[in-house]
């Protein structure tokens, strides 16, 4: 039986991550209907708050997400008029994504969405600091 111990869920680590990023998703929810985005949304408004314009192959990049996954993240987006969506003049291939003055707007509701989600979290300051680290470096 000691064969199979590598197959426990137990002593598997992608496990808990799963199990904690969904339930991380599910906090985030009624704390973003609040301001009417997605978690998927949200985490694309924090790079064009930051960005402003960069093409959806770089924003790909900051999110870990392909270009199948984001573009009818970024349609719907537009529709809501967060941003805009423009073809590169100069390479027909390159959709340039750029915040509009409402998504820059946003920005102000979304101040709160990180206090409410740190209260949501067992974990202390320190301890999501380690965390962040250990998960940036799986990343890497």
């Amino acid at each position: 039986m000691e064969n199979y111990d590598c197959l426990k869920l137990e002593n598997q680590l992608c496990f808990p991550l799963y199990a904690a990023s969904r339930e991380i998703m599910r906090k985030y929810t009624p704390i973003l209907k609040k301001i009417d985005l997605t978690y998927t949304q949200y985490i694309v408004m924090m790079v064009m708050w930051e960005k402003k314009t960069l093409n959806v192959g770089e924003l790909g990049k900051c999110l870990y997400l392909d270009t199948g996954t984001l573009s009818p993240l970024l349609k719907a987006m537009e529709e809501k008029g967060l941003l805009s969506r423009n073809r590169d003049k100069n390479d027909e291939r390159v959709v340039t994504v750029t915040i509009s003055k409402k998504g820059e707007e946003l920005r102000e509701k979304a101040l709160s969405v990180p206090g409410e989600i740190g209260k949501c979290l067992s974990i202390s300051a320190d301890e999501a600091k380690t965390l962040y680290g250990i998960l940036y470096k799986m990343l890497g």
